[in-house]
């Protein structure tokens, strides 16, 4: 754990912050990655009208953030001057190729970024629009932002698949047969990641 001294006072911030952190994107990577796994190419790209984004739209809204947050995450504000924001919300993507790779790219500049972070104190400062964020604080948004975006995706999903949609989490009807397995065991410590339809 880190301790730091501010006007006198001990802060303490538990050091598997940035571990849990990482797992929680990891777990919103991978609602992504079933989803597409279950779609056909032009489910990709369906639109309910002109005025809604497809997945691939939101993928290219999320891949320019992610790439504009956490390129240089300590050192430079994270709304890049080279960001072009209002271009990720047209018809950039235009196959399931492009997609994926800007979907892994994105990630994969995430997870570095926060490798990073653990070599620095969790109080030091990073800039997203002049405003000034802890650490935490900047991941925190970060992870909320990508949580709402993920499950627009998994929505759009599901929709497209009705009957045929396969659970990312627990069935319907199965929460007690569920239940009853995991209280079955001691308690111990774990991250629900770890598990699987949590």
């Amino acid at each position: 754990m880190y301790t730091l001294y501010l006007g006198g006072k001990s802060i303490i911030m538990m050091s598997n912050y940035l571990e849990s952190a990482e797992k929680q994107f990891q777990y919103y990577k991978q609602l992504g990655d079933k989803t597409f796994d279950q779609l056909s190419d032009e489910a990709l790209f369906w639109r309910q009208s002109d005025h809604q984004n497809s997945i691939a739209i939101i993928v290219n809204h999320l891949w320019g953030n992610m790439m504009s947050r956490w390129t240089d995450f300590l050192h430079t504000d994270g709304e890049k001057e080279w960001r072009e924001r209002d271009l990720e919300f047209e018809d950039v993507i235009t196959s399931r190729e492009d997609l994926l790779l800007k979907w892994e790219e994105g990630w994969s500049c995430v997870f570095k970024a926060i490798d990073t972070s653990k070599q620095v104190e969790p109080d030091t400062l990073v800039y997203i629009r002049n405003i000034g964020h802890t650490i935490v604080e900047a991941i925190n948004r970060q992870l909320c932002h990508y949580a709402y975006h993920v499950g627009q995706i998994v929505i759009i999903g599901k929709a497209l698949k009705d009957t045929e949609w396969i659970s990312l989490s627990i069935p319907k009807g199965e929460s007690s047969e569920y239940n009853a397995k995991r209280f079955a065991q001691n308690k111990h410590r774990g991250h629900f990641t770890e598990y699987e339809n949590e």
